[in-house]
């Protein structure tokens, strides 16, 4: 009998208490409501990284943390997929994305990191771009203000009476993706209804 697949879902995100509610946070944001919904405790510390195992449904899965600032996302992620010999095609990466609008979900598969410093970082350590990711829309600035300090900045009074609606659907997107594969949630979750309007 063929030994049961395991996947890797990690939520991007800077440690700290001073960056729990930035913009920059919303894959931990997202991997949070997985982990809460699933009973999966996401308390163990090694690989410089949060992690714990459990099951979305029938999917065993390992969450994970990167407790590396963004930029060296990739480090951790590695030395996971290495230990539980996962291999970097099984892995659903979470993050934010300006390019999308604030309230936007996008599954994608393969592609470049459009910037995003984790992505790269995960993208040139494991040697490959050939996973799934999460998009989570955090839209731009409408004010001219540089791209860091708007991702590290926290979500306005407005963005977050929206934050836990979006957070849910990002979890049912988790879901989707881990347990009825990435092409199937694409088509339930890549359209184009902002959150505020579901």
């Amino acid at each position: 009998m063929p030994q049961k697949k395991v996947l890797l879902v990690v939520g991007l995100g800077n440690p700290g208490d001073a960056y729990v509610t930035t913009r920059h946070n919303a894959g931990f944001m997202v991997l949070d409501e997985v982990a809460e919904s699933f009973s999966i405790s996401i308390e163990k510390r090694k690989f410089d990284a949060l992690f714990g195992r459990g099951l979305i449904e029938d999917s065993e899965v390992i969450l994970a943390k990167p407790m590396a600032f963004m930029n060296l996302s990739g480090i951790p992620v590695q030395k996971i997929l290495n230990y539980f010999k996962i291999p970097f095609e099984d892995m659903l990466v979470i993050h934010d994305d300006i390019d999308l609008a604030f309230g936007r979900l996008q599954i994608k598969e393969n592609g470049g990191h459009g910037g995003h410093k984790g992505l790269k970082s995960i993208i040139e350590t494991v040697g490959g771009n050939n996973f799934v990711r999460l998009r989570i829309g955090i839209g731009r600035s409408e004010e001219k203000i540089d791209v860091a300090n708007y991702v590290l900045g926290k979500f306005s009074t407005n963005e977050k009476k929206l934050l836990d609606r979006i957070t849910k659907r990002a979890r049912d997107a988790v879901v989707a993706t881990t347990c009825k594969g990435a092409k199937k949630a694409m088509n339930l979750f890549n359209d184009k209804k902002l959150i505020s309007s579901i």
